[in-house]
């Protein structure tokens, strides 16, 4: 295998903001919310004070029995204080499960059932109101980072023991267990170690070092519990870049933080940057300092990139795209610039890094790949997780001599730039790519805020889900001129975008949503 894992002693999430404290004690961090875990620390905290608070919390997590090796659950409500418990967690050598907030009671059970009698760090809401009654007979120890419950310890009263050192752990044991998209059933729990960490981070530094000269402030609006927040806050505080921290990512709310504090770094999930578009007719200017967009895991819409190059007024500023997934990491990267147009390419997720992926299209039914007849994307990376927690098999299924089947479908050019086109799940047999007609009426309609194209039932042409931007109605003519030329589909169906069913990242979860509409479910049911 030719990727290199030479030098890589593994990124150690524990000593994070340690670290990051020692090269950079004053770097300024600023939130947009308070944290549970410290109320009164306030949202404006130097990288120290953030190292100090990881530090406290870890001494009390010790003070509740937690030991090395041990897994700890993390469903709490959203706010940035769930990766500063990741850190906790991990820097008394036990090993974090971060659960989405945004995950019902009933999935986070099963979660917790999987981790196999873990320690459960949690508050009195998500007791109250998501988890059932029956959680703590499958817990180890309870603790609340805000509130009291029976049979519960909370995380304030712990105090009082000397400072918890850092526990070392093998750079090739479990560090951090994240749980993937669950755009396809209930998520699957993936298996981090300190090493595969050290393997997605290093091609994206690669990528923003070249890119970016002095010191810029770095916007974050990701997953709290997204493994993609460790290697950006991992980029950014240990070259001293100051921080902003979003939990709302309202356009109005952002825009008014943006506009204020300026951010030349914007890193974001796809559907984010779709919901800021308007920020770019803000006469403010809140995107005009940006010098890069980065934009994760998934295509993004030609129309969004666009309209956000075009709001920045930095001279040659970038949209960097990286293709990956949960259990692999970045695989593939591009970058648009505003002198290279991606309408024609949309689809184009990137290239491989040269020494630290690699990617490969094998063929469906014998024939060579190509835009009509799409082949399986797989990656081979020594970011790829070990492992789906109690999953062992399903995880062995996905998985060719190294090569992870990354469940999508689409080919490689001449030029060895990889087209996505469909999740392979969500293949519309005799329609072509469902993601290609999406960035084409993105295109041609400036209203729309989401589309999304399922299939009937029954062999029904396909239905186009849409939303529009204030929900407003749908100009009928417009939509017949915009798709004019793509292959036959339904009438529109017009849906709040609040009301499609989404991942914790707000990826639409179109099966669901298949089945919804099949099941004659209005909007908002």
């Amino acid at each position: 295998m030719f990727l290199q894992r030479i030098g890589n002693r593994g990124l150690r999430l524990g000593t994070l903001f340690e670290r990051a404290a020692a090269r950079h004690p004053a770097t300024l961090m600023v939130l947009d919310h308070d944290l549970d875990i410290a109320p009164d620390a306030g949202r404006r905290l130097t990288v120290g004070e953030m190292a100090d608070i990881v530090t406290d919390c870890a001494t009390r997590l010790r003070k509740a029995g937690i030991r090395a090796g041990e897994r700890v659950v993390v469903y709490k409500s959203e706010g940035f204080d769930i990766m500063l418990l990741a850190c906790a967690v991990n820097r008394i050598g036990a090993v974090p499960v971060l659960l989405s907030p945004a995950l019902d009671g009933a999935t986070a059970t099963e979660l917790v059932r999987r981790a196999e009698r873990p320690h459960l760090v949690t508050d009195r809401a998500k007791l109250d109101r998501e988890l059932s009654p029956g959680v703590l007979a499958l817990t180890r120890t309870v603790v609340l980072t805000t509130g009291e419950h029976p049979g519960t310890v909370p995380l304030a009263d712990l105090g009082g023991d000397p400072p918890a050192r850092p526990v070392a752990v093998l750079a090739d044991r479990p560090m951090l267990i994240t749980h993937t998209s669950g755009t396809t059933g209930t998520p699957k729990l993936a298996v981090h170690t300190a090493r595969s960490m050290q393997a997605r981070y290093r091609p994206q530094r690669a990528a923003v070092t070249p890119l970016i000269r002095g010191r810029e402030t770095v916007a974050i609006h990701v997953s709290f519990v997204h493994s993609r927040l460790v290697t950006a806050l991992a980029i950014a505080l240990l070259r001293g870049f100051p921080v902003l921290v979003l939990r709302d990512g309202e356009p109005g709310h952002v825009a008014d933080l943006f506009a204020r504090l300026r951010p030349g770094i914007l890193e974001a999930h796809p559907n984010a940057y779709m919901a800021w578009e308007g920020l770019a007719d803000d006469p403010r200017g809140p995107l005009a300092n940006v010098k890069l967009f980065s934009s994760t895991f998934d295509a993004i819409h030609p129309r969004t990139v666009r309209r956000l190059l075009g709001a920045s007024r930095r001279t040659q500023p970038l949209f960097g795209q990286i293709y990956g997934q949960s259990e692999v990491g970045p695989a593939l990267m591009r970058g648009f610039t505003r002198g290279r147009a991606p309408d024609a390419d949309g689809r184009c997720v990137g290239m491989p890094v040269p020494g630290m992926t690699e990617a490969r299209v094998v063929s469906r039914g014998g024939r060579p790949p190509s835009a009509d007849n799409p082949g399986f994307i797989e990656v081979r990376s020594d970011g790829r997780i070990v492992t789906y927690l109690g999953e062992r098999e399903r995880y062995a299924e996905q998985l060719t001599d190294g090569w992870w089947r990354m469940g999508d479908v689409g080919y490689r050019t001449r030029w060895g730039c990889f087209h996505l086109l469909d999740r392979e799940v969500d293949m519309i047999p005799g329609f072509g790519s469902s993601l290609a007609a999406e960035d084409v009426l993105f295109t041609r309609l400036d209203q729309l805020a989401e589309v999304v194209i399922v299939p009937g039932a029954d062999g029904a042409p396909p239905i186009p889900v849409v939303c529009t931007k204030d929900d407003k109605p749908l100009d009928p003519a417009a939509w017949r001129a915009a798709t004019a030329r793509l292959p036959a589909m339904a009438e529109p169906v017009h849906w709040r975008l609040d009301d499609l069913p989404q991942t914790a990242t707000r990826k639409i979860k179109r099966l669901d949503l298949a089945k919804l509409l099949s099941a004659g479910a209005d909007p908002g049911e």
